[in-house]
């Protein structure tokens, strides 16, 4: 598993090299593979596992490592019935291949032998800011610094990686391999600053004036929306990004037992999962649409229903009821009929979407009426700035962030190469 003495214990289940083989053997070895096709970030997993397949670990690590610079995070935590699984060609014979796992595995192997697929490049180009350090950012930071650009990486919080290290709970994704990820891309030799908060601490301006010569904005959407509702600001009212971020910082984190969580993604049953391990004996998810609507991952449904945590659909929030400013009552009206709902709390968690938190104080750039970043091929409407991942669009996924970095680097390497020869 990965090296790490800080690593906390996780309940993570190994997976076995014999099995690893013997499913790389089920891969049909199609030509023009849908299941590389599928994948946002173009690893190519027909290529891995058919190396897999003939006991060629290194080459297979080597697909993985040279598409995505974070694919043991990928292993972990992507979509594949979505993606690469779904497309599989078996899925009509039998059972798709478990692609995940055996890319886990091969990360893994990767970690544990100390394999440097990726050396560190000369840089001699110009200096490039990245404001964010989540996956987008470090899939645009990784891209850069392979292209030869200096590459600084400026985080507002003490953790590296975003929502990976504060939203992401152990169970699913070790902190352990957010960690180790992040330690290769330092070792390619991108540079690191966080605490720093740009536009408060520092400035576009004055980073300019040091010499950086584009930008990157890439901080994500972490802030929990506000739900305006009577009893919203009472003491045991959470809202789920933060409980998350807490959990995973804070074994000891207290919480009631009683505890209703509103929403129906993915953080939604992150945060009822995370209550239920914290020891809350009593948890419930209400959502306001019916369960087949819920955009959680359905592998994620069946683990709530797995642990006995019910799912109250077609229910929106009305009120929620205190007394000594500590709440004790959730209440909820039905959204297609005239139910109601009345149950006692010790907590209710907001989990019902995310925004973006502060960018116009980085710099003033435009945004539509959904609070989405105006970009035209990532540039925003100020010159050398850029913008990518979760502000911009997407499906919200850790791939689908990685692929739009990547792609916003080698907008940003144009841009300077245009610029360059513009001398």
């Amino acid at each position: 598993m990965y090296k790490n003495n800080n690593m906390k214990k996780n309940n993570e289940e190994e997976i076995n090299p014999v099995f690893a083989i013997e499913e790389a053997s089920r891969c049909l070895l199609c030509y023009d593979a849908p299941c590389s096709k599928a994948c946002p970030i173009g690893t190519d997993p027909a290529k891995f596992i058919r190396s897999l397949r003939f006991r060629n670990l290194k080459g297979s690590v080597e697909t993985i490592r040279e598409n995505n610079i974070l694919g043991g995070i990928c292993a972990r935590v992507c979509p594949t019935k979505k993606y690469c699984e779904g497309a599989c060609s078996r899925t009509g014979i039998d059972k798709p291949i478990e692609i995940a796992k055996l890319q886990r595995y091969l990360t893994d192997y990767e970690n544990v032998l100390g394999l440097e697929v990726l050396k560190p490049v000369e840089c001699k180009k110009e200096k490039v800011a990245i404001i964010g350090s989540g996956p987008s950012g470090l899939a645009a930071a990784t891209k850069l610094i392979q292209l030869g650009y200096k590459v600084t990486v400026f985080e507002k919080k003490e953790k590296l990686g975003g929502w990976l290290s504060y939203g992401i709970p152990e169970e699913r994704l070790p902190q352990a391999v957010v960690d180790n990820e992040i330690e290769y891309i330092k070792k390619l030799g991108v540079e690191f600053k966080t605490n720093v908060n740009v536009g408060k601490d520092i400035t576009i301006e004055s980073l300019t004036k040091d010499g950086f010569k584009s930008f990157l904005i890439a901080s994500g959407m972490q802030k929990s929306r506000d739900v305006d509702i009577k009893g919203n600001k009472l003491d045991g009212v959470i809202n789920g990004t933060d409980f998350l971020a807490e959990v995973k910082s804070n074994e000891k984190y207290e919480l009631g037992n009683k505890v209703v969580v509103i929403g129906g993604g993915d953080v939604a049953v992150d945060c009822a999962i995370s209550a239920k391990n914290l020891g809350a004996t009593d948890v419930k998810i209400v959502y306001r649409r019916t369960i087949d609507k819920m955009p959680a991952e359905r592998k994620s449904i069946d683990e709530v229903i797995d642990a006995n945590i019910p799912i109250f659909t077609g229910i929106k929030p009305s009120e929620i009821v205190g007394e000594n400013n500590k709440a004790l009552r959730f209440k909820g009206v039905g959204m297609f009929d005239d139910s109601n709902l009345d149950i006692p709390v010790d907590n209710v968690i907001f989990a019902i979407g995310q925004e973006q938190d502060n960018v116009s104080s980085i710099a003033k750039i435009e945004f539509d009426n959904k609070g989405i970043v105006v970009t035209d091929d990532y540039k925003t409407n100020i010159d050398g700035v850029f913008a990518c991942g979760d502000i911009v669009k997407g499906d919200k996924t850790v791939v689908y962030a990685l692929k739009l970095g990547k792609e916003a680097a080698e907008k940003i390497d144009m841009y300077l190469n245009e610029k360059e020869g513009a001398r």
